[in-house]
């Protein structure tokens, strides 16, 4: 599952803050203990520095589906799921980011 929240920029200290938070999952109800965000895998971008709305940090979640339900409960008071096209077009980049990188980690030990 690859999922993408976004929130308002100017969330993003109370967005952080959330997402640190009991990185394994002991304090949350008996339906997600051990669930955290943490343990789920994510990556910040803010919307400036992928070409998106610059007034939004985006959030791309990678996991499973188990934790959908999770997400909804947790983040419903600070960001949104993005829409279809939003999520696609995030994912692309993210994917293209991380290609590029690893290629360039590629040609450093080609030297």
């Amino acid at each position: 599952m690859k999922v993408v929240y976004e929130a308002d920029l100017e969330k993003k200290q109370e967005l952080l803050a959330l997402l640190e938070s009991d990185p394994y999952g002991q304090q949350k109800e008996e339906k997600f203990k051990g669930m955290s965000f943490s343990r789920l895998g994510y990556k910040i971008k803010e919307g400036a520095a992928i070409e998106e709305d610059k007034s939004k940090i985006f959030i791309i979640f990678r996991g499973g589906e188990e934790y959908l339900e999770f997400l909804e409960k947790y983040l419903k008071d600070i960001a949104k799921k993005s829409d279809e096209q939003t999520t696609s077009r995030i994912i692309q980049k993210i994917e293209d980011e991380e290609n590029s990188a690893e290629q360039g980690m590629g040609s450093i030990f080609e030297l």
